[in-house]
């Protein structure tokens, strides 16, 4: 105590804060973003002491979907082809999902679409979304527009918009189209929905050996009785749309061969089905999965 009573600064120093009072702040953050390892404390040239936080990489590997809907193989072709260029990216695991199929077995038999490859799982529900952190959503066109399997998906993903769960999330597309006429970019920025499994049980099909009632139910396939772009999906998630741009480099530019693919996503073009992938369509799709698995790890990081 002072002559007047007053308090005479002390010379020791306090205490540095520990790392558990500025880890127990961190433990709060609730924006889904990895946690820092706790910082460290150092001393300057006057040998004064300061807290400084380190970054640090993500304590477990971040997980991209890759979500698509494939009926004869060349959206599934690009599928994996993007899974080998996401999980060169350390840190990042990709797993490959399918979306449900609307359709009987007897139509995809009309349709002479191959069985599909049960190493790749359906996708159990759009709940298994919520644990993702980032996403590929990969599907063929139907006259300009994604195809029903795939807009039913989203459809069926009401809960998690009510909630915002997949809010902040990147996203991207890749597409298929069976002419260069159609519809590359459009399919990426429309989507239709084909009221399938409705127009099946009106037309009865159980007659659908019937040469009239096939053209009708090809007919009805291809008519989308409603239009929604497929960016529109990630907007009203409030997910990130991550296209490519031109960062390909040189293969986006190459005018001697034919090339699916956009500044949207990768893409094929299927002819009548025969055709397949080109290897540029397969690299341009590996270049993005790795593309997006940088972003993911990039904004996991903050």
């Amino acid at each position: 105590m002072g002559k007047g009573g007053g308090c005479v600064p002390s010379k020791q120093k306090h205490p540095i804060p520990t790392t558990a009072a500025v880890s127990s702040t961190a433990a709060e953050d609730e924006d889904g973003l990895p946690e820092s390892t706790p910082p460290v404390t150092i001393k300057d040239a006057a040998g004064d002491e300061a807290v400084v936080p380190i970054l640090s990489e993500p304590s477990r590997n971040l997980k991209l979907l890759i979500v698509f809907y494939s009926m004869y193989g060349h959206v599934e072709g690009l599928a994996r082809r993007m899974k080998l260029g996401a999980d060169s990216v350390d840190g990042v695991e990709a797993v490959l999902y399918r979306v449900p199929e609307t359709l009987p077995d007897e139509v995809l038999d009309k349709m002479r679409a191959p069985p599909k490859d049960d190493s790749i799982p359906v996708i159990g529900s759009p709940g298994d979304l919520a644990g993702a952190d980032g996403f590929l959503f990969g599907f063929p066109t139907r006259y300009g527009c994604m195809a029903a399997q795939m807009k039913a998906f989203f459809d069926s993903t009401g809960q998690l918009w009510r909630e915002q769960k997949l809010a902040g999330k990147p996203a991207g597309f890749f597409v298929s189209t069976g002419t260069q006429g159609g519809g590359q970019e459009t399919t990426a920025r429309i989507g239709s929905v084909s009221e399938k499994l409705s127009l099946l049980k009106l037309m009865n099909l159980k007659k659908i050996g019937e040469v009239a009632k096939e053209e009708k139910v090809e007919n009805a396939w291809n008519t989308g009785i409603g239009k929604w772009t497929a960016i529109t999906q990630l907007a009203h998630h409030g997910m990130l749309f991550v296209p490519i741009g031109y960062t390909f480099g040189a293969g986006m530019f190459k005018m001697d061969s034919i090339r699916g693919g956009s500044p949207y996503g990768a893409g094929v073009f299927a002819g009548d089905g025969t055709r397949e992938p080109s290897e540029t369509e397969l690299a341009l799709a590996e270049h993005q999965g790795k593309y997006m698995a940088a972003i993911v790890k990039r904004l996991a990081r903050g």
